[in-house]
């Protein structure tokens, strides 16, 4: 008689096999991701709609207080009284200090006058750009308030105020809330492309770029500055390249935001093969919005013809040996302590690639601030 263990049938766990497990596991990590993608449209709706709802009331509290002012009905102690009788009436309300209450006063006058209206209506920033009062508002308001741009919205009222206390035209301050957007900026990094210039450097001559960069690129004549602050590096008086790539490098997260949100860095002296010879370019970057590589090479001293040859050559071999079929050709940047804009036009006249000569400062110079048109550059950023 046979044992009965000899009988007995042993079952073996099926398992999947492992192709059939990464899709498995493939399958639950896009759901999971989906899952994560309805939190976050939600939960940015709601940050939307609160910034929003604070927006307006800064207008139409500023509205309120600015036509009573202009009536000599209240003056300033009138305000202070106000401020009291508001924490009074709410221990928990914030945000109602006389000085913030000026700031709305200010946030409503300067945005409201018919020249900023005329202003937006010229530079066509969007349809229906205006967003009329609500008639629950309307009902206890002590005059016909003004309708307030919803392009306004696209930025919180922190940095309105960075805004409103170091912009001196409408122009600038239509520049820097679109930029701010466009980048997603908080206030401190708003705060220094201000102090940086930004609006200048932007919309400033493009003199710097090639007619090939200017030409395959429309767009990034918006996207790329010709002027960088370094200042975050503090550079003794002598320094080699050397030792300027190896600043940049150890304070990369300044670099890129000084350069711009859109670049991911990949590389420091990049190594390119050619003939059997290796070449190295100081700084790899790939650019999103532009779906391009950017080489960038540093000189400590004022631009020479001579460079552009070099940075060409890169290009080229970036473009033979490492672009991908789906991104666009590479651009070229020589960052330079100085560059002569007559010598700049002339080298730049005869390149045959997008390329493009910037500038970097040691250290923070304050310039005055041109007044030029936003048409393109509103056009570029909405597109």
């Amino acid at each position: 008689m046979k044992n009965d263990l000899d009988q007995t049938e042993i079952k073996v766990p099926y398992e999947l096999p492992e192709e059939e497990k990464k899709m498995e596991n493939k399958i639950i990590t896009q759901d999971f991701f989906h899952i994560y993608s309805i939190i976050d449209i939600h939960r940015k709706r709601a940050f939307q709609e609160i910034n929003n709802n604070s927006l307006m009331i800064a207008w139409n509290v500023g509205g309120y207080v600015s036509a009573k002012i202009k009536s000599s009905e209240w003056g300033s102690k009138v305000v202070t009284e106000l401020s009291e009788y508001l924490r009074t009436k709410d221990p928990n309300l914030k945000g109602y200090s006389r000085r913030s209450i000026y700031k709305m006063v200010q946030f409503y006058e300067t945005y409201s006058t018919k020249e900023f209206t005329a202003l937006v209506d010229k530079l066509k920033i969007q349809e229906n750009c205006f967003l009329p009062q609500s008639s629950d508002v309307n009902s206890i308001m002590p005059f016909q308030m003004a309708q307030i741009p919803t392009f306004l919205m696209k930025i919180n009222w922190t940095c309105h105020q960075q805004i409103l206390n170091s912009c001196k035209t409408n122009e600038q301050r239509i520049f820097y809330i679109l930029y701010a957007q466009h980048e997603k900026l908080e206030v401190k990094e708003l705060q220094r492309a201000i102090k940086t210039n930004t609006y200048e450097s932007i919309l400033g001559s493009k003199d710097f770029k090639s007619f090939t960069l200017q030409n395959l690129y429309p767009e990034g004549s918006f996207l790329l500055k010709d002027t960088a602050y370094l200042d975050f590096l503090g550079l003794p008086k002598q320094y080699k390249e050397s030792r300027l790539r190896k600043d940049i490098v150890s304070h990369m997260k300044d670099f890129i935001l000084e350069l711009g949100k859109d670049f991911l860095f990949i590389d420091e002296e990049h190594q390119l093969e050619v003939g059997g010879k290796i070449f190295k370019t100081d700084l790899l970057f790939f650019h999103r919005g532009l779906q391009c590589l950017v080489a960038i090479e540093l000189k400590t001293g004022e631009f020479e013809p001579s460079f552009m040859g070099q940075l060409e050559f890169y290009l080229e071999a970036l473009d033979q040996s490492e672009k991908r079929s789906n991104e666009n050709p590479s651009i070229g940047i020589l960052l330079c302590k100085e560059a002569n804009r007559e010598v700049v036009k002339y080298a730049l006249n005869r390149s045959m690639s997008p390329t493009m000569i910037a500038e970097y400062k040691e250290k923070l110079i304050p310039q005055e601030v041109l007044q030029r048109s936003l048409e393109e550059f509103i056009n570029a950023i909405e597109n």
